[in-house]
């Protein structure tokens, strides 16, 4: 097993090896890891990911899983990386992790068994599949500006080659505090089962990337906030978030602030029981966690 990083040194990308605290490029340059600039571990030509996996997930949005995994797509520019900032825009609020295990394919990959998925897969690393719930009200189906917007995907901060993702932990931090604990032994489909799925229709590319889905407690972060994603054996991603340009008033669907989008925001039900009025079990927990918030 061994970990890769694309990183900025001597103003040229570099693709560098892990060693302890030390990284090292092919002609024997060092540098510490702490002093290093990353960039995003591959280069996609698409960001998949899938709604709901972790049952952890499934029960805290009170609905069950489908018979098969469900995507959506996040566009390459949301692509970010470890130690980047995550922008919140003016005038939103509802800005919530997601912490994940990605996939990386490493070669062409279409209408494969599940039993030779292992073939076409690069290495694994981490995400953060940041969703903008403000505008979950106009998006909710495609997702675009929910989970597409510039800097939403950080991952990172290497690329791991021979990972075993069976019974391994994912925990997300904001601030130091542990917000989010699973295991991948809690997942309906593996990593394989994903691939597979995925590349019965669409063509996967070397250095594709899938989010793999996210356990339970997604919560909103508040500019200012650090948020780690620490996965057994990949090691953590770590990104802060800051505020950006103001979403503009003229053009376009506006930030909204509806039950839907608190309480998905908050760990509500919407997004997979089409339901309009929030459970009576998660509202008032929904409106305490809503005033502490702000």
């Amino acid at each position: 097993m061994s970990e890769i990083r694309r990183i900025l040194l001597d103003d040229k990308v570099e693709v560098v090896e892990r060693f302890g605290d030390l990284l090292k490029t092919e002609d024997g340059r060092k540098t510490l890891i702490e002093n290093a600039i990353h960039l995003p571990p591959c280069e996609p030509t698409k960001i998949i990911a899938v709604h709901l996996n972790y049952d952890s997930r499934t029960k805290e949005f009170l609905t069950k899983l489908p018979s098969a995994p469900t995507y959506f797509h996040k566009p390459i520019t949301a692509l970010n990386y470890h130690n980047g900032d995550v922008v919140r825009p003016k005038r939103c609020k509802w800005l919530n992790y997601e912490g994940e295990i990605v996939i990386v394919i490493g070669k062409m990959c279409k209408d494969i068994s599940i039993a030779d998925a292992h073939k076409y897969i690069a290495g694994y690393s981490i995400g953060n599949d940041f969703g903008l719930h403000d505008f979950r009200d106009t998006d909710a189906g495609s997702m675009l500006r929910v989970k597409g917007a510039d800097s939403l995907a950080p991952v990172g901060p290497g690329l791991t080659t021979d990972w075993d993702f069976h019974n391994k932990f994912i925990r997300t931090y904001v601030n130091g505090v542990l917000k989010q604990e699973d295991n991948t032994k809690n997942m309906e489909w593996d990593m394989h089962y994903l691939v597979a799925d995925i590349a019965r229709t669409i063509t996967l590319s070397p250095g594709d990337i899938i989010f793999s889905g996210t356990p339970a407690n997604s919560r909103p972060v508040n500019i200012g906030d650090v948020v780690e994603v620490e996965v057994e054996g990949l090691g953590r991603l770590t990104n802060r978030i800051v505020e950006g340009h103001s979403i503009r008033e003229e053009v376009g669907a506006q930030p909204t602030e509806s039950e839907e989008v608190i309480s998905t925001a908050l760990g509500g039900d919407w997004e997979f029981r089409g339901i309009r009025t929030p459970s009576k079990d998660l509202y008032p927990s929904t409106v305490k966690e809503r005033n502490d918030h702000n």
